[in-house]
């Protein structure tokens, strides 16, 4: 067992040293030579991997039925682009460039004034985003502009990699915790007046709560709304946009749900779910090439999926309470039934 250890603790550490190499000569040329060079990799990389090209491609092709094959595809490989340009490039490049001082060079905030009047308040608030344009940057700059935030995020698996990802994370004021067990310390953070930050489009498992998203139903985790309506705190969903494919970011405030908002609503979890996914949407459609839609965000089904069956009426009673919900979107959620697939 001891040998065994050793052995992990020696690949992991060759793993950060040649990451750290490769970062490091990489970074030796200007951000926006390296951001056209990792988006030709990500182009590489979508035509090599034909697994995660397909799903793009299938992902893309539920979700946005109005495009032609080709439009898919393009659309597909792009986000794939856009996916190398942040982890090859701006992971490394966001703390060595954004400065109390340099900031208004790359990003513009401009479209974010509900958000900081909320921060200026200086109560609670959950900030939201999700897997598009650059989901690190939003609490970055935030944390940068002086407000304290605190962020969720999963640990990797490599402890090297991971303490050095915090450490950049971290550089501007962030503070990170971890996933595992992070339920106690965000009461706390909460309870003190503290803001947190989720990434809120992760797939939450058979157990999750299904929402509209695309056009269909995806599984969330009930744990932002619960916190939301046991605190009775505003909810604030954001974006960092990429412009033209460069080092340069518009920030976008895609909604706020205040507590009034959902105080009257039948199943007031389900509404507040349901908003934040379609804001999340919202701010996709935006962009939809600076997507993950290699994401398996539609993994999970609900159980009526699973078993071959409609849509129970009770669902179809909550997704009809949905202010927002229209008659071509109900039909979209209701025929839609995915095959069954047999357990491995």
């Amino acid at each position: 067992m001891r040998r065994e250890g050793a052995l992990q603790q020696t690949t992991a550490l060759a793993q950060y040293a040649a990451l750290r190499g490769l970062f490091g000569v990489f970074h030796m040329f200007g951000v926006n030579q390296n951001m056209r060079t990792s988006a030709a990799c990500g182009r590489l990389y979508f035509r090599a991997v034909r697994r995660h090209r397909e799903r793009a491609i299938g992902h893309i092709t539920r979700s946005l039925p109005h495009l032609t094959p080709s439009e898919v595809h393009e659309l597909a490989e792009r986000s794939v682009e856009s996916l190398f340009q942040m982890f090859i490039v701006e992971t490394v490049a966001i703390p060595r460039l954004l400065t109390p001082t340099s900031w208004p060079k790359y990003v513009r905030p401009s479209h974010i004034n509900g958000p900081l009047r909320l921060l200026t308040e200086r109560d609670p608030v959950l900030f939201l985003t999700g897997h598009c344009g650059n989901w690190e940057l939003l609490g970055f700059v935030l944390a940068l502009l002086g407000f304290q935030m605190s962020a969720l995020a999963r640990p990797l698996d490599n402890p090297y990699i991971d303490r050095w990802i915090r450490d950049v994370r971290e550089a501007r004021g962030l503070h990170v915790l971890t996933k595992w067990g992070a339920t106690t310390e965000v009461q706390k953070i909460i309870e003190a007046g503290g803001r947190v930050g989720f990434i809120a489009d992760q797939n939450a498992g058979d157990d999750g709560l299904f929402v509209p998203f695309f056009g269909r139903l995806a599984s969330s985790y009930k744990s932002i709304g619960l916190i939301a309506m046991r605190y009775e705190i505003p909810i604030a969903v954001g974006a960092a946009r990429r412009c033209n494919g460069q080092f340069s970011y518009e920030l976008d405030d895609l909604d706020i749900i205040y507590p009034c908002d959902w105080q009257d609503q039948p199943d007031p979890l389900f509404y507040i779910t349901a908003r934040f996914n379609r804001a999340i949407e919202l701010g996709i459609r935006r962009a939809p090439e600076q997507y993950l839609w290699v994401h398996r965000r539609w993994k999970s089904r609900p159980p009526h999926e699973r078993l071959g069956r409609a849509m129970p009426d009770r669902l179809k009673e909550k997704l009809r309470s949905l202010p927002w919900m229209t008659d071509e979107e109900m039909d979209r959620l209701t025929t839609r039934i995915e095959p069954v697939v047999p357990a491995t």
